[in-house]
């Protein structure tokens, strides 16, 4: 199983984003065996980016959300008291972006890598990532 940072997720179901075509084959292939997972974080970072005007979501966000979500595209990994205690695990040099840390703990406490190209998390070196 890979956890996906909420960027990557939104570039490869929308289709942009800096995402290889081979990348997106990838993902494609890991969503087909049900190896996709994503944090509760990421919807609610959608639902934030598209209210805001920084993503368009068709028809709507209830519509394509509910799609997304769909077991044969990802799990979704809930929100639960281990994930935010798993935030202490993290670094005391871990930035200090929310969602960003949940996301983190999520993939700690899973066991499961993470798909990001977020510079902070990278270079943080808190989490196993996965490389596409």
């Amino acid at each position: 199983m890979v956890l996906l940072d909420t960027h990557i997720w939104l570039w490869w179901l929308l289709g942009d984003g800096a995402l290889k075509t081979t990348e997106r084959h990838q993902l494609d292939r890991l969503a087909g065996g049900k190896q996709l997972a994503i944090s509760w974080v990421s919807v609610w970072e959608t639902e934030m980016l598209e209210r805001k005007g920084r993503i368009h979501l068709e028809p709507n966000f209830e519509a394509w959300i509910a799609k997304a979500v769909h077991p044969g595209v990802c799990h979704v990994l809930p929100a639960d008291v281990p994930v935010v205690a798993a935030q202490r695990r993290l670094p005391a040099s871990f930035h200090a972006d929310p969602a960003d840390r949940l996301i983190a703990a999520t993939s700690l406490l899973s066991g499961w890598p993470l798909v990001t190209r977020d510079r902070n998390i990278i270079r943080s070196g808190a989490v196993e990532l996965y490389e596409l």
